[in-house]
């Protein structure tokens, strides 16, 4: 039983291979954070090691202690946390050292398994010296040892570890298949699966670990307060959010652009709501703020700050100044007409 939610002809293509012996020997898992791409690399190990004849059964003790990170022939290469106790923002790149050390386990048999699985996660933060390390095994493979590369971008990835890897591409979960499976697998509340079912944006991932720690959507709400608050500030306040992220962006990218990622989600949400459609809204907990915020704008303003965020974010991502981008969105982001008008009248 694959254990993956969604992406049924990945899960088709992976399991007929593996009926036929005709796996490849290193496969490269691309789609959007928390899309559910470690599921399936965990499964398609699970199902290299089976003990059972209906692969993989998800009851024996390799899968056992495949699923609980126990297994001594199935590893997970990342990016380690930015200090000695293992916690904090995880470091920007995946580490020579790491990619040798993966060629070492590589070269040996299986210890308590048929086949060594490798799972590298976040690929595309290979730097050069160990990208090119890696190359060298993925290009002469040892016998039994399987490759599984995770990425929410393949294009930052060398062509020719691309090239070297069958490519399976995670679309989206669509919002009723994340809304069912929390209900029958997690016997979620309807109106709160509903709800998480939109917020996770197809990442099935995010709303389990939402589901488990309630501390996310409360997060995720204290960040999009932050925006609310923007649009009613002065120039030295946003001047002063800009210096506070742009800081945030030397230490920890990924957290930047998610906080920018859910600001887009909150103008197109006001787009839709604007044109009557808030029903399809993904913040669909917040339904009575965006349909009395969104007359306080014009679609003109709405459409500019999509553009203006997406601007920052491909000027950051070219390693533009990150300040300064920031400062030109802060500049970019309207000033509600709401707060305008009580600003008048006092």
């Amino acid at each position: 039983m694959w254990n993956v939610i969604g992406h049924p002809g990945a899960v088709a293509l992976l399991s007929r291979s593996l009926d036929a012996g005709r796996l490849a020997h290193a496969y490269l898992l691309v789609g959007q954070p928390h899309a559910g791409k470690t599921t399936l690399a965990l499964s398609l190990a699970q199902a290299l090691n089976c003990e059972q004849e209906e692969r993989p059964c998800g009851r024996c003790s390799s899968c056992v202690r495949i699923a609980t990170g126990k297994h001594a022939d199935v590893q997970v290469i990342g990016r380690l946390a930015d200090s000695s106790s293992g916690q904090g923002p995880p470091k920007k790149e995946i580490g020579i050292s790491q990619i040798r050390e993966l060629q070492k386990a590589a070269a040996l048999q299986p210890y308590e398994g048929t086949h060594r699985v490798f799972i590298v996660d976040g690929a595309e933060y290979l730097n050069d010296e160990s990208a090119n390390c890696l190359l060298k095994t993925l290009e002469e493979p040892p016998q039994g040892v399987f490759m599984v590369l995770l990425t929410v971008n393949d294009a930052a990835l060398l062509p020719t570890i691309v090239s070297r890897c069958q490519r399976i591409e995670l679309l989206p979960t669509a919002p009723h298949v994340v809304e069912q499976a929390l209900v029958a697998q997690w016997q979620v509340a309807p109106e709160k699966a509903r709800v998480l079912g939109r917020l996770c944006r197809g990442g099935i991932g995010w709303a389990i670990s939402a589901l488990l720690d309630e501390s996310i959507v409360e997060e995720r709400s204290v960040r999009l307060a932050e925006l609310q608050g923007i649009t009613a500030a002065g120039l030295e306040q946003r001047f002063d959010f800009a210096a506070k992220l742009a800081a945030q962006f030397s230490r920890d990218r990924d957290s930047v652009r998610e906080v920018l990622g859910l600001w887009v989600e909150w103008w197109r949400d006001l787009l839709l709501a604007s044109a009557g459609c808030v029903q399809l809204a993904t913040n669909l907990d917040q339904q009575a703020t965006l349909l009395q915020q969104s007359g306080d704008y014009a679609l003109s303003e709405i459409r500019a700050s999509i553009e203006a965020i997406r601007v920052a974010l491909r000027q950051m991502e070219q390693n533009a100044n990150a300040r300064l981008a920031l400062e030109v969105l802060m500049l970019s982001i309207p000033s509600r007409a709401g707060e305008e008008r009580a600003a008048h009248a006092r």
